[in-house]
């Protein structure tokens, strides 16, 4: 197999991120570069990375066009939170003979709030031979993936309370717009109302596939969102927030089955927490037989866990079966320094070695 090729299709904070870091994988070659952004547009990636030296890879504004003279295996998305604004992208690549991997919260397991699309992704994907993973941090691993696999240690499951207090620093634009960051509490509220501010994008996803995952099925789910407000001047890279103005979002949900609480998720995220003296964390409680209690601080940066879940998914997504998949369907993530072509190969020959190239 030669190296495996990936168009990046997104630069922002994420999308760069992920580059850089392909770019160090051994058996992958960064081959292409999509985004809308007209700064962008025509320069070299190497400039845009801000890697010291040109690639001879132009960014390119146009999808279609770009995927085609790529020629590669692999597209990875990361431009939107939401499934009806990448889904369009997402047709495009698989009709170019690309597996993707986005970064879109909802399409962790998108048919816990858009069942058609996630059909038509499916649907679409299977035709085409061509495989579709939604990932990231959060949703993707923290609040489920991580919760499933601790699960595998019970006998018995009756309750699950989970909490992740992150800084919400290294994301981009778009994440500080959906979290309500710098704006004043009446901006706050009335972005609520106009659906601009949304909080956490995630909890129905994560718990979508934790159910699924133990044969739950849900009755409901109540989420609330409350701006959490700043005492204190917070500067982040993309935002500067002022006494008195918000600096993220409280945000919570609770599943229910039989009308019994059995998923409680919370998800405090502001930029500069350590600012006002708070800790972050990631807190995981499984009561059951027996009851599992798991704490990691500070919490597992969600920025470059976003990024490195994205790459080290790379080979599973290639190995899969074709149609839209979940973190749930895939090997459990790990990192590893083999090459990505080994990988592939020992996960769909599992036969062979890591590192067995013959």
């Amino acid at each position: 197999m030669s190296k495996v090729r990936v168009v990046l299709w997104g630069l922002g904070a994420m999308g760069g991120g992920i580059g850089r870091v392909l770019m160090k994988k051994r058996g992958v070659e960064v081959v292409g570069a999509i985004d809308a952004n007209p700064r962008y547009e025509g320069s070299d990636l190497g400039a845009v990375l801000e890697l010291g030296s040109d690639l001879g890879i132009n960014v390119q504004a146009e999808g279609e066009a770009a995927l085609k003279a790529a020629e590669a295996d692999v597209c990875i998305i990361a431009t939107s939170s939401f499934v009806d604004e990448v889904k369009p992208d997402i047709l495009t690549a698989v009709s170019a003979g690309y597996d993707v991997i986005t970064i879109a919260e909802e399409m962790a397991y998108p048919k816990a709030r858009s069942p058609e699309m996630a059909k038509a992704i499916n649907d679409w994907a299977k035709a085409n031979g061509q495989t579709v993973l939604g990932t990231g941090i959060n949703p993707g691993f923290i609040l489920d993936t991580l919760i499933i696999a601790l699960t595998g240690a019970c006998v018995e499951v009756e309750e699950i309370v989970a909490r992740r207090v992150n800084d919400l620093s290294p994301f981009g634009p778009t994440v500080m717009t959906t979290q309500g960051v710098g704006t004043s509490p009446e901006e706050f509220e009335a972005g609520l109302e106009a659906g601009t501010i949304v909080g956490h994008v995630g909890f129905p996803e994560s718990m979508g596939l934790i159910a699924d995952a133990l044969g739950w099925s849900l009755d409901r789910i109540e989420e609330t969102r409350a701006p959490i407000l700043s005492k204190e001047t917070r500067t982040g890279e993309h935002v500067t927030v002022s006494p008195g103005f918000v600096a993220g979002c409280h945000h919570t949900a609770i599943g229910y089955m039989n009308e019994k609480p059995v998923i409680q998720l919370e998800h405090p995220q502001q930029i500069e927490p350590q600012a006002a003296g708070i800790e972050t964390g990631d807190f995981i409680e499984i009561k059951g037989t027996p009851d599992i209690s798991m704490a990691i601080q500070p919490e597992i940066p969600g920025g470059l866990g976003t990024i490195a879940l994205t790459c080290n998914m790379l080979p599973a997504v290639m190995a899969a079966a074709s149609g839209l998949v979940t973190m749930a369907d895939l090997p459990i993530p790990r990192f590893s320094v083999a090459d990505v072509r080994d990988i592939v190969k020992t996960l769909r020959e599992p036969d062979t070695q890591w590192g067995d190239s013959s």
